[in-house]
C-alpha cells in the first residue's frame, strides 16, 4: 500500500506502507494504541488514525526527529493506494470474480485505475487478464508477477483479505 501525502500547498509524497520493520510497526502500535491487524484493517479502510500513525512512521525513517504532535495533516491530505504488485493481485481477483459479467468487469477496472497508485501499471494488468481470455486460458486469471522485493521486512501488502476484490479505501474524505 502507498499512502500519498499531499500537504496544501506542496508536492505529494509517496510513502510506501507495503513494507514495515517490525520496530516500525511497534511504534504504530504503541502511538495508535492499535494493534498490527486493526491497522493493516484501517490502512484498507482509509482510516485517518491508521494513515497518519503509518505516514508519520515513514517519514521518521528521513526526519528522525519528527514528533506525530507536530504531524497533523488535514484528513484529504492522506490517501491510499494500491501498489504495482497489489494492482496486479486485485487485477487477478477481480477478473475472477466478475468476468461472467461485462458490464461489472468494466466497473471493476475503473475501480482499479483509480485505486491504483501507477495508472501504467493499471493498464497493464487489465491487459495481462484480457490477454488470457483471448488466449483461451480458462483455468483462472493469469499468473501474477513475482514479488521480488519482500525479504524479512513485514508486508502489510498480505493483509488485503483474499476473499474480496474491492479496492481499498482511496481516501479519508
Amino acid at each position: 500500500m502507498i499512502i500519498v501525502y499531499t500537504p496544501e500547498g506542496g508536492e505529494p509524497e509517496r510513502l510506501n506502507a507495503g513494507r514495515l520493520r517490525a520496530s516500525e510497526i511497534q511504534i504504530a502500535e504503541s502511538n495508535s494504541h492499535r494493534t498490527w491487524d486493526e491497522l493493516r484493517a484501517g490502512l484498507l479502510d482509509g482510516d485517518i488514525t491508521t494513515l497518519r500513525v503509518l505516514a508519520w512512521v515513514i517519514k521518521k525513517r528521513t526526519t528522525p526527529t519528527l514528533r506525530l504532535t507536530a504531524f497533523d495533516p488535514f484528513e484529504d491530505e492522506l490517501v491510499v493506494k494500491l501498489d504495482a504488485r497489489e494492482t496486479h493481485r486485485y487485477a487477478a481477483e477481480m477478473f475472477e470474480r466478475y468476468s461472467h459479467d461485462p458490464a461489472e468487469l468494466a466497473g471493476a477496472w475503473a475501480e482499479l485505475r483509480e485505486a491504483s497508485d501507477d495508472p501504467q501499471v493499471a493498464e497493464v494488468a487489465i491487459k495481462e487478464q484480457e490477454q488470457a481470455t483471448a488466449e483461451g486460458e480458462t483455468t483462472g486469471p493469469k499468473a501474477l508477477p513475482a514479488s521480488g522485493s519482500e525479504t524479512s521486512e513485514t508486508s502489510t501488502s498480505d493483509s488485503s483479505p483474499s476473499t474480496t476484490a474491492t479496492p481499498p479505501t482511496t481516501s479519508t474524505g
